[in-house]
């Protein structure tokens, strides 16, 4: 078997069509059709149908999908103890994928762990969309993903969630537009202006709700998905945020704002998700094992 034809294959079958996984491995889809139609000539079976316009696995594409899984996921683990062996390179390279919706200052204290390991460790992060932070995983061009979401079941990769904690969140605005608030938290934000993460964040749909219950209607100024932006607009007196309460002495230092409340009923979890179940790389158990004193008991203030 030509085991470059078998990876074409499982490439494509875990982005879900020829163009996308074309685009993840920088070749043509004319080349990615030619090199799994040789494997499916050699195997003597079709592994795709066409559905419409998409490309779905038939019963002998799913039988192989769940062996290439096997195999590729045992070379990933092969080629991580190698480097990581007396024998291996001297630097352990661990790339990490950071879904964009996350704060990055939590991303900093939830990474730092990696780089205390008693071996040299080179940190390659990069940033993107959690779908397609997943299929590079699910490709092995990263070791570990970082989300503010699990990975749904409804993903059809190989891969095993990690939870790493959380967080309650608080709300954060000038001393001057404070000074503006009518009435005590949280009803001081009905007609207040108001900074919103972005429909990506998985405390957007939370913020909406703990609105509705409490019945407050502010008034939004802008949505952000980037974090560090929406603070920038906050600490120019532009509405009040919302932002960890992990994080709530940096936020203060560096943009120049007051709490002006909190609220339990709102988290922001944080995930790992990774190719391992029983978890065997060092930077990764290092990274799991200092979340949960970082983020579950973090805050022992209650809020509303």
């Amino acid at each position: 078997m030509n085991f470059k034809h078998l990876h074409y294959f499982w490439a494509t079958a875990k982005a879900g069509g020829i163009v996308r996984a074309g685009e993840q491995l920088h070749t043509t889809p004319q080349t990615l059709s030619g090199q799994i139609k040789l494997l499916e000539a050699w195997l003597g079976r079709k592994l795709f149908r066409k559905s419409g316009r998409q490309l779905e696995l038939t019963e002998d594409g799913r039988l192989a999908l769940g062996y290439a899984d096997q195999i590729f996921t045992l070379g990933a683990e092969m080629e991580s103890a190698l480097r990581r062996s007396r024998g291996g390179q001297s630097v352990l390279n661990f790339r990490v994928g950071v879904a964009d919706s996350v704060a990055k200052s939590v991303v900093y204290r939830l990474l730092e762990p990696a780089l205390a390991v008693s071996e040299p460790v080179r940190l390659i992060c990069s940033e993107g969309k959690f779908p397609d932070l997943l299929a590079q995983l699910a490709l092995h061009r990263l070791d570990l993903v970082m989300a503010d979401e699990p990975m749904s079941g409804r993903i059809s990769i190989k891969a095993f969630n990690h939870a790493l904690g959380s967080t309650p969140m608080s709300f954060f605005c000038t001393p001057s537009l404070k000074a503006e608030l009518k009435g005590d938290f949280p009803a001081c934000l009905n007609d207040a202006p108001m900074l919103i993460q972005g429909a990506s964040s998985s405390v957007r749909t939370q913020l909406e709700s703990w609105l509705a219950k409490h019945q407050i209607h502010p008034r939004v100024i802008g949505e952000f998905d980037d974090g560090a932006l929406m603070k920038a607009f906050g600490r120019e007196g532009r509405g009040v945020f919302m932002s960890a309460s992990v994080l709530e002495a940096e936020t203060v230092a560096q943009y120049g704002v007051e709490v002006i409340g909190r609220s339990d009923e709102m988290v922001e979890d944080f995930f790992a998700v990774s190719v391992e179940r029983r978890i065997t790389h060092p930077c990764v158990a290092a990274i799991t094992l200092a979340a949960r004193g970082q983020l579950l008991h973090s805050q022992s203030r209650r809020g509303v």
